[in-house]
Protein backbone atom coordinates (compact mmCIF):
# COMPACT_ATOMS: atom_id res chain seq x y z
CA UNK A 1 0.00 0.00 0.00
CA UNK A 2 1.61 3.71 -1.09
CA UNK A 3 2.12 6.03 2.20
CA UNK A 4 -0.31 8.34 0.53
CA UNK A 5 -3.01 5.17 0.88
CA UNK A 6 -1.88 4.59 4.52
CA UNK A 7 -2.18 8.17 5.30
CA UNK A 8 -5.62 8.96 3.86
CA UNK A 9 -7.28 5.96 5.52
CA UNK A 10 -5.50 6.87 9.03
CA UNK A 11 -7.32 9.70 8.51
CA UNK A 12 -10.57 8.55 7.94
CA UNK A 13 -10.29 6.49 11.03
CA UNK A 14 -10.05 9.63 12.50
CA UNK A 15 -13.05 11.02 10.77
CA UNK A 16 -14.90 8.82 8.81
CA UNK A 17 -17.43 11.31 7.78
CA UNK A 18 -15.09 13.49 5.72
CA UNK A 19 -16.06 13.40 2.41
CA UNK A 20 -13.33 14.95 0.93
CA UNK A 21 -11.17 12.23 2.47
CA UNK A 22 -12.91 9.48 0.97
CA UNK A 23 -13.12 11.20 -2.39
CA UNK A 24 -9.56 11.42 -2.26
CA UNK A 25 -8.98 7.80 -1.26
CA UNK A 26 -10.86 7.46 -4.33
CA UNK A 27 -8.45 9.15 -6.73
CA UNK A 28 -5.57 8.29 -4.94
CA UNK A 29 -6.73 4.55 -6.14
CA UNK A 30 -7.44 5.76 -9.74
CA UNK A 31 -3.87 7.06 -10.06
CA UNK A 32 -2.59 3.91 -8.67
CA UNK A 33 -4.27 2.74 -11.66
CA UNK A 34 -6.34 0.50 -9.46
CA UNK A 35 -10.16 1.57 -11.83
CA UNK A 36 -11.90 -1.01 -9.92
CA UNK A 37 -11.30 0.24 -6.00
CA UNK A 38 -11.58 3.59 -7.62
CA UNK A 39 -14.78 2.65 -8.95
CA UNK A 40 -16.26 1.22 -6.09
CA UNK A 41 -15.42 4.04 -3.55
CA UNK A 42 -16.61 6.96 -6.49
CA UNK A 43 -19.79 5.04 -6.36
CA UNK A 44 -20.07 4.32 -2.32
CA UNK A 45 -19.82 8.53 -2.22
CA UNK A 46 -22.73 9.02 -4.40
CA UNK A 47 -24.54 6.78 -1.51
CA UNK A 48 -23.41 7.98 1.47
CA UNK A 49 -22.51 11.70 0.76
CA UNK A 50 -25.30 12.18 -2.24
CA UNK A 51 -24.57 16.21 -2.37
CA UNK A 52 -20.34 15.80 -2.73
CA UNK A 53 -20.63 17.30 -6.26
CA UNK A 54 -17.06 16.92 -7.00
CA UNK A 55 -17.85 13.23 -7.42
CA UNK A 56 -20.22 13.40 -10.38
CA UNK A 57 -17.65 14.54 -12.84
CA UNK A 58 -15.04 11.83 -11.55
CA UNK A 59 -17.35 9.32 -11.56
CA UNK A 60 -18.55 9.84 -15.09
CA UNK A 61 -15.05 10.05 -16.12
CA UNK A 62 -13.77 7.10 -15.31
CA UNK A 63 -17.02 5.39 -15.99
CA UNK A 64 -16.29 6.44 -19.63
CA UNK A 65 -12.99 5.37 -20.02
CA UNK A 66 -14.35 1.91 -18.75
CA UNK A 67 -16.60 2.13 -21.74
CA UNK A 68 -19.97 2.52 -19.56
CA UNK A 69 -21.03 5.77 -21.51
CA UNK A 70 -24.59 5.27 -20.55
CA UNK A 71 -23.84 4.75 -16.64
CA UNK A 72 -21.65 8.10 -17.41
CA UNK A 73 -24.43 9.74 -18.54
CA UNK A 74 -26.37 8.69 -15.51
CA UNK A 75 -23.97 10.19 -12.86
CA UNK A 76 -23.57 13.55 -14.84
CA UNK A 77 -27.68 14.16 -14.73
CA UNK A 78 -27.54 13.18 -11.05
CA UNK A 79 -24.58 15.22 -10.58
CA UNK A 80 -26.18 18.26 -12.35
CA UNK A 81 -29.21 18.43 -10.51
CA UNK A 82 -27.17 18.31 -7.09
CA UNK A 83 -24.70 21.40 -8.36
CA UNK A 84 -28.13 23.03 -8.92
CA UNK A 85 -29.61 22.31 -5.82
CA UNK A 86 -26.26 23.37 -4.32
CA UNK A 87 -25.92 26.70 -6.66
CA UNK A 88 -22.62 25.16 -7.07
CA UNK A 89 -22.15 27.11 -10.72
CA UNK A 90 -18.91 25.46 -11.19
CA UNK A 91 -19.76 22.28 -10.85
CA UNK A 92 -22.52 22.41 -12.57
CA UNK A 93 -20.95 23.78 -16.01
CA UNK A 94 -18.10 21.22 -15.26
CA UNK A 95 -20.45 18.22 -15.33
CA UNK A 96 -22.76 20.28 -18.17
CA UNK A 97 -19.80 19.94 -20.88
CA UNK A 98 -18.94 16.41 -19.46
CA UNK A 99 -22.39 15.67 -19.99
CA UNK A 100 -22.72 17.08 -23.64
CA UNK A 101 -19.34 15.72 -24.50
CA UNK A 102 -20.56 11.85 -23.39
CA UNK A 103 -24.41 12.74 -25.70
CA UNK A 104 -21.73 13.50 -28.58
CA UNK A 105 -22.84 17.37 -28.50
CA UNK A 106 -20.17 20.50 -28.98
CA UNK A 107 -19.39 21.88 -25.29
CA UNK A 108 -20.84 24.67 -26.66
CA UNK A 109 -23.63 24.43 -28.51
CA UNK A 110 -27.40 25.94 -27.13
CA UNK A 111 -30.45 24.11 -26.83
Amino acid sequence: MSSKLEQLNDFLKETPLDPFLHYALANEYLKLGNEEEALIRFVALTVQFPDYTGTYYHLGKLLEKLNRKEEAISYYEKGMAVAQSKRNMHALNELRGAYRLALGEDEDEDY
